[in-house]
């Protein structure tokens, strides 16, 4: 006979102690609620043992003598009443929204539902397709953490499985895993680009829609989320959440920072008719956002079926809780918020003091984070890049755009060009940021890779089953004058000019560089640019060219280095006329001040730059020109030297790379020169 008691309220979730495991679960307007152990299998449920009401609507119990890895679910009962959001049904084992680890898998099933009237689904247990959660004793990571600094940081944005599934090198027990990433094989590469941290697409556990599984089709990228405290077990070698810890750790040794892509925005439950898995049995109106009548109709702020109401005290600090636990427990340095724009929603719309902000701030564990926001939803006015609050940085999807607009030969590019390179002051200097609150970024996990969009102009997305509806229409992409891959070398070659302009661009922009994975593979999804559901040789990086001449891994690599040389780079501020030690000169086709007749030239597709840093007599010259047709220019002289040196370009330099004042600027090239630094140190 199994013993138990009341037991504590905090902290929520199971906790282990010596004597037993207490149970601590919110369900403020439950009847009852019921903790659930299975066997060791979790097929056959041993015990539901009714747990104890305390004020403010948590439930305990204590259960003696149970230990770390018993299986258990909760079932919550009382009201049932869909139009006023109430979905109590004690045939539903539901998870804990603050389990820290699972055991077995998610099965779809029409047990699941709880939309429609007491009835033939209603009645059914759900219990065979749950996985269960498993009770952890979790201890403090005990790493020493990178720490690097913002103006120091190169982000590589990494799915977890598709990064190593097809590498040759690793062993194919443990290609696709967590472990996979810290092989010395991956990490070297790594190093070798100049990655300083790296961003994992999501980690939380989470389930693939059933619309995908009834087409064949995963929900690969993991936007889904089952639980906001266990890693995806498909991530790991051998079911141990541990491996997930052992990873950040060996990254830390390399000093290499994880950040983990969080979905605190929606849940996989989706809308009314989507499955109640855990937060709509044990307080739906609490956790998401409703309608006021009938409060059955989900706000879709998110357009994923369901919005998480951070507005609730409750959801907050689950919220929080989770945060600080991958940050203390799991050891990792940062966050990448999906859809941002929700966590500082209230019932009036986006607010940058949003108590979540605020919370945030004022926390000794996560105001030294990395927090990173993609600054919109797509709810009314979600798109709010440049609002979010000092620390946070954004993704930047205004450089993006113009930087592709440019090399693609777009007319009137040059003024807002110039501001992202300037490091977006018209976003961010309005709240006292500077030029390192902007996440730059040419490509992502969404949309086309950098190879495809110099490869296609019209997105291939039909083997994701809609009808090559899905996806962004425009992308700001050329093909060079062929779709697809060809075999042409003249527009080869030319496809690899052109990614590698781009890269200079970023490169020699201010703002934090971020990479998508496989770029520097040039890595191509076949003209699909929503490949979310594509858990195959679509996503995954082939890595059959790596170290071939073809790729652009010593590209990359050199103008890390060279930024990574350069302080106006590192500079927090923004550099304006009255800087003492910094300036930024804009130059047009004849080196002289740009014009306003030149910023507004229409025609006008050639921009260059010189970033000076006075006190160590360092000048760097970026010369961009989108132009197709050749261009003669007189270079002006070096602040600090006698000549200019030809330090990277996306042309063949021959001979010397010192450059003649006087030279010809190929069409669609990029090229960066510096001070010739040997000849200033030596005169």
């Amino acid at each position: 006979m199994i013993s138990s008691r009341q037991g504590s309220t905090c902290p929520f979730g199971s906790t282990v102690t010596d004597t037993g495991v207490n149970f601590s679960v919110y369900a403020p307007n439950a009847e009852k609620v019921y903790l659930c152990l299975f066997d060791g299998f979790g097929r056959c449920e041993k015990n539901r043992l009714e747990m104890y009401s305390h004020e403010g609507g948590i439930w305990s119990i204590f259960v003696d003598s149970l230990t770390s890895g018993a299986l258990y679910g909760y079932r919550a009962d009382g009201k049932y009443n869909h139009l006023d959001g109430h979905f109590f049904n004690v045939n539903k084992l539901l998870l804990d929204p603050y389990a820290k680890d699972f055991s077995g898998d998610f099965t779809w099933s029409e047990r699941h539902y709880c939309h429609l009237p007491v009835g033939e689904f209603n009645s059914l247990d759900n219990a065979i397709d749950m996985p269960k959660c498993k009770v952890a004793k979790v201890q403090a990571y005990t790493g020493k953490k990178p720490n690097t600094p913002w103006q120091d940081t190169f982000i590589y944005e990494c799915h977890v499985k598709g990064a190593t599934q097809l590498h040759p090198q690793i062993d194919k027990s443990k290609v696709g895993k967590f472990a996979a990433l810290t092989d010395p094989a991956f990490l070297l590469h790594l190093k070798s680009l100049g990655v300083t941290a790296i961003e994992l697409l999501p980690v939380h556990a989470f389930v693939s829609e059933q619309f995908l599984t009834t087409k064949g089709l995963q929900n690969y990228w993991g936007y889904n989320t089952l639980s906001f405290f266990v890693p995806h077990r498909a991530y790991c070698v051998n079911g141990d959440m541990t491996e997930f810890v052992d990873m950040v750790r060996q990254f830390h040794e390399h000093k290499i920072e994880v950040i983990i892509d969080v979905v605190y925005n929606h849940t996989a439950e989706g809308g009314i008719d989507g499955p109640m898995l855990s937060f709509k049995g044990l307080n739906n109106n609490g956790y998401y956002r409703t309608i006021n009548s009938p409060e059955s109709v989900y706000i879709n702020d998110t357009g994923c079926g369901n919005t998480v109401n951070i507005d609730d005290p409750i959801t907050l600090k689950l919220i929080m809780d989770s945060l600080r636990y991958w940050v203390e427990v799991m050891g990792v340095d940062g966050f990448r918020f999906d859809l941002a724009t929700i966590l500082g929603r209230t019932i009036d719309g986006f607010s940058c003091r949003h108590a979540f902000f605020q919370a945030v701030l004022q926390d000794p564990v996560l105001s030294s984070v990395k927090l990173i926001a993609e600054p919109w939803d797509v709810g009314p006015g979600g798109y709010q890049l440049g609002a979010f609050p000092s620390p946070w940085r954004e993704w930047n999807d205004k450089y993006r755009d113009i930087v592709r607009r440019f090399w693609r030969g777009d007319s009137g590019t040059l003024p807002e060009l110039a501001k992202r390179i300037h490091g977006s002051n018209d976003l961010f200097e309005h709240n006292q940021r500077g030029p390192l609150n902007s996440i730059n970024f040419l490509t992502s996990h969404d949309g086309y890779s950098l190879a495809d969009w110099v490869s296609y102009e019209q997105k291939h997305n039909e083997a994701n089953g809609e009808n090559n509806r899905d996806g962004h229409s425009e992308n700001y992409s050329f093909n060079c004058g062929f779709e697809g891959d060809v075999d042409n070398s003249e527009v080869v070659q030319l496809r690899h000019k052109m990614q590698t302009n781009a890269l200079i661009t970023l490169f020699m922009s201010k703002g934090v560089p971020m990479i998508a994975a496989g770029t520097e593979l040039k890595h191509s999804q076949a003209g699909n640019n929503n490949a979310y559901c594509q858990d195959n040789e679509v996503s995954w990086l082939n890595w059959s060219e790596y170290g071939g001449s073809q790729t652009l891994i010593s590209s990359i690599s050199e103008l890390m280095k060279l930024r990574s040389q350069l302080s106006v780079f590192q500079h927090p501020f923004f550099v304006h006329a009255d800087d003492e030690r910094f300036s930024v000169e804009w130059l047009n086709k004849e080196t002289r001040p740009m014009s306003e007749h030149d910023w507004h030239d229409e025609g006008n597709k050639t921009l260059m730059y010189i970033l000076a840093d006075k006190l160590t007599s360092k000048a760097v010259m970026v010369l961009l020109n989108a132009d197709t047709e050749r261009l003669s220019i007189t270079l002006p002289p070096p602040p600090f030297s006698s000549n200019w040196e030809c330090v990277f370009t996306s042309e063949q330099v021959n001979d010397s790379d010192v450059l003649p004042i006087s030279f010809c600027l190929t069409g669609q090239s990029a090229w960066v020169l510096m001070s010739n630094l040997e000849e200033n140190t030596n005169g």
